[in-house]
């Protein structure tokens, strides 16, 4: 547990009637600063920065948190698929040093193009073309 870190003050908190889902080692949330309609974030309960830092033994409850929040958000936002983005430190564009899944539920209808921008240089990061 780190203290100043907002997903593990969530977590100690314990409000899970905010929680799309949860499991022993996950819970999904709406995104606060959400990219599409119903963008939501799988975190792990313990704090772990980025991927490589989570256990291994962990990867099934992992999978499971990102197929029943992605199944919700589809139900719920009348999806057709959603993606599943991990952005590993801040090159890639991780805001905060606590690992997390963005899933973003998509309609064929929604027209967005997914782009990873810095937020304080506001240059494009990660995949450049």
């Amino acid at each position: 547990m780190n203290e100043e870190c907002i997903f593990c003050k969530l977590v100690s908190e314990k409000n899970s009637d905010e929680f799309i889902y949860e499991n022993e080692n996950f819970f999904s949330i709406y995104d606060i600063n959400p990219e599409l309609k119903g963008h939501a974030l799988v975190i792990s309960k313990k704090h772990f920065q980025t991927i490589f830092d989570l256990p291994d033994e962990l990867g099934r409850d992992l999978i499971d948190a990102i197929k029943k929040t992605g199944l919700k958000l589809m139900n719920k936002f009348n999806g057709g698929g959603f993606n599943v983005i991990n952005n590993t430190n801040k090159v890639a564009g991780m805001i905060v040093n606590h690992f997390h899944i963005h899933i973003l539920p998509r309609k064929k209808s929604d027209n967005a193009i997914l782009k990873f921008i810095d937020k304080d240089t506001k240059e494009i990061v990660g995949l450049k073309k």
